[in-house]
């Protein structure tokens, strides 16, 4: 006996998957997908109760699924002082002009928190200094993080809660500014962790409003999966908690795979491991994915670990070739031990230095103990060659870039590595060719969570400004929605579950107010999420599609 759909969408052009291409119209079943295919088809499959959405005309997709993003920290985010050159701050004076109109709603002695500033895009080009965060806010400690979150600057009486002076040496991994014989309040990797552990904690239940607040608006967009990539980065167990509560609460918006922090001094894998928390335990909804470790910084804060250095900032200058954040030894004794505990493996490494480093320890790990298809990645996979490539393929190791970096921080990588090296950064038509995975995502709140920008970086490879970086990188746009959404999926092992509209996959569903494949590419940029689908429900609906 023919089953009956609960729901039915007709009139759009449903695009299924990279392989399954375009179809007339889509039939839902419970929370999955019962069937998709031509109109008539379909529409046999409606009883008397099914609902019919008509998509008029519009492009339906798999839901889109952002492979590396930090949900709760962009709940907290949304709420702190907005630096980002897209909201308008593109000047020294414009940044704290916006700290001093915070100051001036805050307690004395509370703190002031900034995100998403980029220096390459301030009118001076620098950053700015702690007696200029002073002044701006002179009864608050304040903390401002650059874009990449890699970088930031604190005010002096950041500093002193942080128990920062000018003779604090730098610790390993880490650089604290210094000029005129003067701390300056500039803070690099390992060196801002006395800033961050002196911001008060967050409780349970305010992780848990982060997490949904931020879900909530991923869904917005169209986003209805992602990976959490740093659970335990700032507030240790009690983020586990947050995800475990809202999750048992059903507050959870989003599909989320969570990542643990394995790091030196951020560590939650070892109580997680006692409790049973390993890769692939909990359902679709939450589900533990890799571990998190950090070999380096960003590009654009020149501390992502190369093995060429970068351009010199001023004449004379020592070379630079960014920073380590731990030893090639603790690299390896930190996969070796997760990789027999049977944890995938989720590393921050974005300089080729610190993915060499990285490949070592993993052929290391996979000679000492074969593990099939375990699916360790590199998070963010930036600057590397194509041998390294090759080497990823040998292993089966998946790459999770951000392309939107391109758009976002592109002219800045010419800055500070010149014209030729960022033609082949997150080379996404590599790693297409050469079958290693590769996802699509944002790294937000580093990146807007926006698809939009992520889909042009991929299509384009323009920056914000139009310049075009390493054209023979570009993909078709069906292979930029294929890495948002089925690659994204198999980068967690979720690929048989979920990242295509096909019979017995979740009917994870994102409707978009213009055709991709039919306008013009700058178009993209310009489009919004019309209706969100999630397990065959509407969650998310915008007011007046039709304007």
């Amino acid at each position: 006996m023919t089953e009956t759909a609960d729901r039915i969408l007709v009139n759009g052009k449903i695009w299924a998957g990279l392989n399954e291409g375009f179809h007339e119209a889509l039939a839902i079943k419970g929370d999955k997908v019962l069937a998709v295919g031509a109109r008539a088809e379909i529409e046999a499959l409606a009883g008397d109760d099914t609902e019919v959405i008509d998509l008029g005309g519009k492009l339906a997709t798999p839901g889109l699924n952002d492979n590396h993003m930090h949900l709760h920290m962009y709940g907290f985010n949304m709420k702190q002082v907005d630096l980002r050159a897209r909201d308008g701050v593109r000047s020294v004076e414009a940044l704290l002009a916006r700290i001093a109109k915070a100051a001036e709603t805050a307690q004395p002695g509370e703190w002031i928190i900034g995100r998403g500033y980029d220096h390459d895009k301030l009118a001076e080009g620098r950053h700015p200094h702690r007696r200029e965060l002073d002044a701006a806010a002179p009864d608050n400690p304040v903390y401002i993080v650059r874009a990449c979150g890699h970088v930031g600057v604190a005010s002096s009486k950041a500093l002193q809660i942080a128990e920062i002076g000018h003779n604090t040496p730098d610790p390993f991994g880490g650089a604290i500014g210094r000029a005129e014989g003067e701390l300056t309040g500039w803070l690099a990797e390992t060196a801002r962790e006395p800033v961050q552990k002196a911001i008060p904690s967050a409780t349970v239940d305010d992780i848990v409003e982060a997490i949904e607040t931020a879900g909530r608006d991923l869904l917005t967009y169209g986003i209805t999966s992602c990976m959490e990539a740093a659970i335990g980065i700032r507030d240790d167990m009690a983020e586990m908690r947050a995800y475990q509560k809202a999750h048992a609460e059903g507050r959870l918006p989003v599909r989320v795979a969570g990542v643990l922090m394995g790091d030196l001094d951020r560590n939650v894998v070892d109580q997680c491991y006692e409790e049973g928390l390993v890769t692939g335990v909990g359902d679709d909804m939450f589900r533990i994915a890799g571990v998190k470790i950090f070999l380096d910084g960003s590009a654009g804060g020149r501390t992502a670990l190369m093995s060429e250095p970068y351009e010199p900032e001023t004449e004379g200058a020592p070379a630079n070739y960014g920073l380590q954040c731990q030893t090639a030894q603790q690299t390896e004794d930190f996969v070796m031990k997760y990789h027999k505990w049977g944890y995938q493996v989720t590393p921050h490494a974005i300089g080729d230095a610190a993915i060499e480093q990285m490949l070592v320890a993993y052929e290391k790990a996979y000679a000492a103990h074969p593990a099939e298809d375990r699916r360790h990645r590199i998070e963010h996979c930036g600057w590397l060659s194509q041998s390294q490539i090759d080497r990823m393929a040998a292993m089966g190791i998946v790459p999770a870039p951000q392309p939107s970096f391109i758009y976002f921080f592109g002219n800045g990588y010419e800055a500070c590595l010149g014209k030729e090296r960022p033609q082949f950064c997150y080379p996404m038509k590599a790693f297409l060719e050469a079958g290693v995975h590769p996802s699509a995502s944002t790294d937000c709140p580093v990146c807007d969570i926006d698809p939009f920008a992520n889909i042009y970086a991929m299509v384009t490879r323009k920056t914000d400004t139009g310049v075009v970086l390493g054209e023979d990188q570009r993909l078709t746009m069906a292979e930029a929605l294929h890495c948002y959404t089925y690659e994204a999926a198999y980068g967690v092992h979720a690929e048989e579950r979920k990242g295509r509209l096909i019979p017995g996959q979740y009917a994870d569903v994102a409707v978009f107010s213009k055709d991709f494949f039919e306008i013009d590419p700058e178009e993209i940029l310009t489009t919004v999420c019309d209706m969100t689908l999630l397990g065959g429900a509407v969650v998310y609906e915008r007011e007046a599609v039709s304007a």
